[in-house]
């Protein structure tokens, strides 16, 4: 069973009716109980990086998700800002992220011609094809972005799959049992569909 961490941050129905579709057990929660039962983990997000990390540690649930997530090994996907707080900070605020992952989140830098946010669809390349994550993934894949700021590794090799705005950014990162994607699984139709049914069925 896959818990759906609820801290009041993210669009957390459409998460669940998509698993729901793939017949993938799942809750959305915020009861340390069920957590503590769970196989795995999404922490979704959007919004503010301050306002979201903000949120996720007054909800209390963060010593518990370090626990199953680092002690416990437990899977774990962070979606969109919820992936960035799994880096160590965000140029878009203040607060400290989560620090599970090496990683620091930048603003796209100005670029002629391109506005900021990136939103929209973009095609990505896996940078980890063996990753179970990017099973089925190729050149035809798309994924649905809304964001400023981007996910950048310390160690490359963390980078499951890359997209292009102006720059080659990471849209999805991975280290172990952790796994964050920068676009929204959830609203990327049949690609977005795949991306979760690997989480749930395979990772």
């Amino acid at each position: 069973m896959i818990a759906i961490i609820d801290y009041d941050i993210g669009n957390l129905a459409a998460v669940e009716n998509m698993l729901h579709r793939l017949g993938v057990a799942c809750v959305i929660t915020a009861r340390p109980e069920i957590i503590e039962r769970a196989d795995k983990i999404i922490l979704p997000g959007n919004g503010a990086f301050d306002a979201c990390v903000t949120s996720l540690r007054a909800s209390g649930l963060v010593s518990l998700l370090e626990t199953r997530v680092l002690r416990e090994k437990i899977p774990v996907l962070g979606i969109c800002v919820g992936a960035q707080m799994l880096g160590k900070g965000s140029d878009e605020g203040s607060e400290p992220g989560l620090g599970w992952l090496d990683m620091k989140v930048k603003r796209f830098p100005p670029i002629p011609g391109l506005r900021v946010p990136h939103m929209g669809w973009s095609h990505v390349t896996p940078r980890a094809p063996g990753h179970p994550l990017a099973q089925g993934v190729d050149e035809g894949t798309r994924y649905y972005f809304v964001h400023s700021y981007y996910m950048e590794p310390v160690d490359p090799e963390n980078v499951m799959l890359t997209a292009h705005y102006g720059i080659d950014f990471a849209a999805a990162v991975s280290a172990g049992n952790i796994a964050g994607v920068q676009f929204h699984p959830e609203k990327s139709h049949r690609f977005g569909k795949q991306l979760l049914a690997c989480f749930g069925k395979v990772f």
